[in-house]
């Protein structure tokens, strides 16, 4: 595979994702003049060897293209709208991005593992994701998903306690969304515009309330990946342009593996297959 060249050829730089790949990467040679665009790309991408390397990828995850200049029409999944939907401009529950282009997009949910080799793994790789919050979960740790923050990554809300929504009225769900983008505002420092139903399950009153808490979008998902196996929603059991894919915070007490075994089967795959990872909210 041309990977494994890749890896052979860049043997010299180590197996510490995190190291420089060559001198005066932050801009200047050794001399103080200015690097050769060329030269750092190719030390950017010696660098993303090694962390592939490091996190034991069978290739170099692909980079994604630009986010679009015109961003694409968003509206509900054919069969996924409610009563209402248009003429009351209800937030769009879809699983698929308009796009020709060869992209997925990472989601995950709730946020009950906080595993520090994940954060650090998809910081190496450079790999965006979407983190759908519940606070029951977070609360222990918020600096952990400031951290990831912090990084690019984007926090949106999952709903105060991960209730089944259908199941309560309208200000019952309207105090669990509006709550939860009380908490995102208060502990990190913006109420999202995104929001994403526990379990994919919602009504009329779920969108009617989460347009009044300010949301503007409540993507699902087209694909799950687990640390074993992947889900699917279509019949094909293909990945398509612009899929959503779904997975969870979770590490060895729920699955047999860690979040960093999931993003190795999630990673392996997409590129395998020839698609990107690219950023859910430049598209939005």
């Amino acid at each position: 595979m041309a990977s494994t060249a890749l890896l052979s050829g860049c043997a010299a730089l180590g197996s510490d994702p995190g190291a420089q790949g060559a001198p005066g990467q932050g801009g200047h040679g050794g001399h103080g003049g200015p690097v050769d665009p060329q030269a750092r790309l190719a030390a950017e991408h010696a660098r993303l060897v090694a962390a592939a390397r490091h996190w034991n990828l069978d290739e170099v995850p692909l980079r994604p293209p630009a986010p679009p200049a015109r961003k694409p029409k968003i509206t509900a999944r054919d069969g996924f709208e409610v009563d209402g939907q248009e003429e009351e401009n209800l937030p769009p529950v879809f699983t698929t991005v308009p796009t020709r282009q060869k992209v997925v997009f990472l989601t995950i949910d709730d946020g009950a593992e906080k595993d520090p080799a994940f954060l650090r793994m998809m910081s190496d790789l450079k790999i965006p994701y979407t983190a759908f919050l519940s606070n029951y979960l977070v609360k222990d740790d918020y600096g952990y998903f400031r951290r990831m923050q912090s990084e690019g990554h984007t926090l949106n809300n999952h709903t105060l306690t991960h209730p089944y929504l259908p199941g309560l009225s309208y200000e019952e769900q309207k105090d669990e969304i509006c709550g939860m983008q009380a908490v995102m505002k208060r502990r990190f420092g913006k109420a999202p515009t995104v929001f994403r139903p526990p379990y994919g399950n919602y009504n009329g009153d779920t969108l009617r309330a989460a347009k009044s808490c300010g949301i503007k979008y409540a993507p699902i998902w087209d694909e799950e990946v687990f640390v074993d196996h992947w889900e699917y929603r279509e019949d094909d059991k293909n990945l398509h342009p612009g899929d959503i894919v779904l997975t969870h915070f979770r590490g060895r007490e729920d699955w047999d593996g860690t979040m960093v075994d999931d993003m190795r089967r999630f990673l392996n795959k997409v590129t395998r297959e020839g698609y990107a990872v690219a950023r859910l909210e430049d598209y939005l």
